[in-house]
């Protein structure tokens, strides 16, 4: 099980490390890119699977950074300083601010967030991996430079891998076969929807030609050295000493955001359907989020000094580790989830020998793009099971009469109704201030959630006794 889990979460964090390595390359006009990106993934990783209270969940790059990093260069440009210096003053002071978080566990302020919060981030991080995937596939039959074969060929390799993953995984709740074969089929599904996916490309390319089947593969550095060729060491006395005590002012947006995407992801993979013993009381999800936070901000000062990006847990690749390493029941029912911290160690080291070594560099770029489309499609549908926002919204469309009875059952349905609603537009509009020039405030509306969730309640919206059901962690 542990085998198959590496072996998943390897394409999984490999994958968004290379192309926000890409993004990250245009945004910073080559300062931070993909050698910089996949470095850090690999490198941060094993130091935080090692060294974090909670090592199974898998820290990575977030697109809420990525915007945050894009405006901080933009801002070095307006105002005509060097950015890989402003970038890392900015993260020494957010580290330092981090720092005294953990040491005075601010992180206890995470009680105040509520199922209402965790559930529109658990489904927005999801929705931006499905989104994303449908986009990658709709752009081919778009481009002027892609063929309409090529663009169905695309979407035949990404169905593939993702049908092929999504079928075997849900082999477990079926009568086929012997349970042992079923449960190792079901751990092994998306490295087979990998397998599948590019021999179907590989065949299309040998039977009908580069030049009709050719289908663009995954990127990666030919050698080990900084996109742009710069040194690694930032030249932190580059910047003027009036700007390195005006990084303070965005230092305290980065902490905002690095706080609540770490935490609100901890809280997450805590959560006590994954009956989890090690370490921590029965229900309790705050136990190692200081410790954590402490780890995340060595990381964040030793990455800035590098001009590495800073990394933080990553919501959806941290669910699809601690359910690929969880037991079921034959109802499909979670009875544990084994704690170790192998896995973590295990895939950021194949991450780090897929840049530092030729041989495993050569295999992967092998790997076509679409497979990794379909893998994308995967982890963003494979985390929504289990949540009950989610199970809320198909219900809007079920036929009450017939439907099985949810937890939520006793509560009327147009109050259900109402609160469903109520965390669908709170998610339409972070995508958008996501998506918008005002994408730095993202983190600002991470943290109006819990008022908002509170305020409900106080202003009698919704009856106390209904919000306690609805939002009962």
């Amino acid at each position: 099980q542990c085998l198959a889990a590496t072996l998943f979460l390897f394409f999984a964090c490999l994958a968004p490390a290379v192309g926000f390595g890409g993004l990250f390359a245009a945004a910073t006009n080559g300062a931070i890119g993909t050698i910089e990106m996949v470095s850090s993934t690999a490198l941060c990783g094993m130091i935080y699977s090692v060294f974090s209270a909670q090592p199974l969940t898998i820290i990575g790059s977030t697109g809420p950074v990525l915007a945050f990093v894009a405006c901080l260069a933009q801002l070095a440009n307006m105002m005509s300083l060097p950015f890989l210096p402003l970038y890392a003053w900015t993260g020494l002071w957010t580290s330092a601010i981090l720092l005294i978080s953990s040491v005075t566990s601010a992180s206890n302020l995470v009680k105040y967030l509520t199922r209402f919060t965790d559930e529109i981030f658990s489904v927005l991080i999801s929705a931006i991996f499905v989104v994303e995937a449908v986009s990658d596939v709709g752009r081919t039959f778009a481009s002027p430079a892609s063929t309409f074969t090529k663009a169905l060929l695309t979407l035949t390799v990404a169905s593939m891998t993702y049908g092929t993953a999504t079928f075997l995984k849900g082999l477990r709740a079926t009568n086929y076969f012997s349970k042992r074969v079923r449960t190792t089929i079901s751990n092994f599904a998306p490295t087979i929807g990998v397998v599948a996916g590019s021999l179907v490309a590989r065949w299309a390319r040998i039977v009908h030609g580069t030049g009709m089947a050719g289908l663009p593969c995954l990127t990666i550095p030919n050698q080990f050295a900084t996109t742009s060729g710069r040194a690694w060491l930032v030249p932190l006395m580059d910047l003027p000493v009036w700007a390195r005590w005006g990084a303070i002012l965005p230092a305290l947006m980065a902490t905002v955001l690095l706080f609540l995407d770490q935490n609100i992801t901890v809280r997450v993979v805590n959560n006590p359907q994954y009956k989890m013993t090690k370490g921590r009381r029965k229900g309790n999800v705050l136990d190692g989020m200081h410790a954590d936070i402490f780890v995340i901000s060595l990381l964040t000062a030793a990455t800035s000094m590098v001009g590495l990006p800073w990394l933080v847990a990553a919501t959806v690749r941290s669910i699809s580790h601690v359910r690929a390493l969880s037991n079921y029941d034959s109802e499909g029912k979670i009875t544990g989830t084994m704690e170790q911290r192998v896995t973590g160690m295990s895939i950021h080291t194949l991450i780090g020998c897929s840049v530092m070594f030729a041989k495993p560099r050569a295999l992967l770029t092998q790997v076509p793009l679409p497979v990794l489309m379909g893998l994308f499609m995967y982890l963003g549908t494979s985390a929504l099971p289990g949540n009950e926002m989610f199970a809320r919204i198909c219900g809007l469309f079920k036929d009450k009469s017939v439907s099985a009875k949810e937890r939520w059952s006793s509560v009327p349905q147009r109050t259900t109704t109402a609160f469903t609603l109520l965390q669908v537009a709170c998610l339409g509009a972070m995508m958008w201030v996501k998506e918008s020039q005002i994408g730095v405030l993202f983190p600002i509306i991470i943290a109006l959630l819990a008022p908002l969730r509170f305020g409900l309640e106080k202003s009698g919206i919704i009856k106390k006794e209904y919000i306690e059901i609805l939002d009962e962690d």
